[in-house]
């Protein structure tokens, strides 16, 4: 990142955590289309619930899954939603517990909860105590 982008990218985040959406969207976009990972991310939480602009489930999807694919914890997380809840994306159970996974192996409690749940109820996935006990206990359950 140069040092033109570095500071649209800070000001880019202070605009969405200010939540002046439509001012964060024109700042991270660039950046988004340039591949940077939190930027994607940011830019797909906005579009998927009409931040500062009209919901657009396509394109939110296309940012999440580019950001989750670069790693990206949160993007991991949230690409899991969208197929768990089938928003922005087909509901599919194996690709939400395949995401919720990467994020969750990385760390993120809120997806090693999730996973454990889905392991403890069996409805989108194939139910396993053992693997909803392991994924509690690494959550800190």
């Amino acid at each position: 990142m140069d040092e033109s982008e570095e500071i649209d990218f800070a000001s880019g985040i202070q605009a969405f955590e200010s939540k002046h959406f439509a001012r964060a969207m024109q700042l991270l976009s660039p950046l988004a289309a340039l591949g940077y990972a939190d930027a994607q991310h940011r830019c797909a939480i906005m579009l998927q619930n009409g931040l500062g602009n009209k919901a657009n489930p396509e394109a939110a999807f296309r940012w999440m899954n580019a950001a989750a694919e670069q790693g990206h914890p949160l993007a991991q997380h949230g690409l899991g939603f969208m197929y768990m809840e089938g928003d922005c994306a087909e509901k599919d159970g194996e690709k939400a517990a395949f995401w919720f996974t990467k994020a969750a192996e990385q760390g993120l409690a809120g997806s090693q909860t999730t996973l454990a749940m889905m392991y403890e109820q069996g409805t989108l996935i194939e139910k396993d105590e053992e693997k909803a006990k392991e994924w509690y206990k690494k959550a800190g359950f």
